[in-house]
């Protein structure tokens, strides 16, 4: 599905189907702003006030979905804890100030951790075909608190091994459990760790194959 800019009277939707990881937040929540199953337009921006456009956006974990105010208020601020969260048996969402392979990325992004998408590091929803099982509720490590909570977040994936990531972040379960506080970490993204979401090593043994 092609990236879109559908623009109301009060505010622009943008909505880039690559990105898109089919959460379904948007159409169970406001089937009226983005209509399922439809042929031609779906996404009616003037059903909703800015504000709730807003929410709608916030709900997305993979910034599939991000709005443009047109009176002049801000968009959407960047958090004041950045954070990955671990969904179960599927990707990691990310919520931060992104820099993905030294590109603006954007607040939210859901990466690929079964190593089965065709669309990476972004998760396509391959891992449900693929069988990929890794629970959203990993084991605690001690860690310190973080001098600083928020600020830029930069996720480099590395040529066929896992995804560096550099800056302030909170690793969490689904749960909301925060397992982890660090400033820099690498995360698995061939699926086979045997200590998910970090790396192993195990990309090497298995021949895993990335090049972004």
């Amino acid at each position: 599905m092609a990236s879109e800019s559908v623009r109301g009277a009060q505010v622009v939707i943008h909505f880039d189907g690559e990105r898109c990881i089919h959460s379904r937040h948007c159409v169970l929540e406001r089937p009226d702003v983005f209509v399922p199953g439809v042929q031609g337009e779906w996404i009616h921006p003037d059903r909703a006030s800015v504000a709730e456009v807003a929410r709608l956006a916030r709900a997305c974990p993979s910034g599939a979905i991000r709005y443009e105010p047109l009176d002049g208020s801000p968009g959407e601020a960047a958090p004041m804890v950045n954070t990955v969260r671990l969904r179960e048996n599927g990707p990691l969402a990310f919520h931060a100030p992104l820099r993905i392979a030294g590109e603006d990325a954007g607040l939210r992004a859901t990466l690929c951790r079964c190593g089965a998408s065709k669309h990476k590091p972004y998760c396509d929803g391959s891992h449900v075909a693929a069988g990929f099982v890794a629970s959203g509720e990993a084991a605690t490590a001690s860690s310190q608190a973080l001098a600083r909570r928020d600020g830029p977040l930069a996720i480099e994936p590395k040529p066929n091994g896992p995804l560096h990531v550099s800056g302030n972040l909170e690793v969490v379960t689904g749960t909301g459990r925060t397992i982890q506080r660090v400033a820099e970490t690498w995360l698995c993204r061939c699926g086979q760790s045997k200590n998910k979401p970090y790396c192993d090593g195990t990309h090497r043994k298995v021949g895993f194959r990335s090049d972004v």
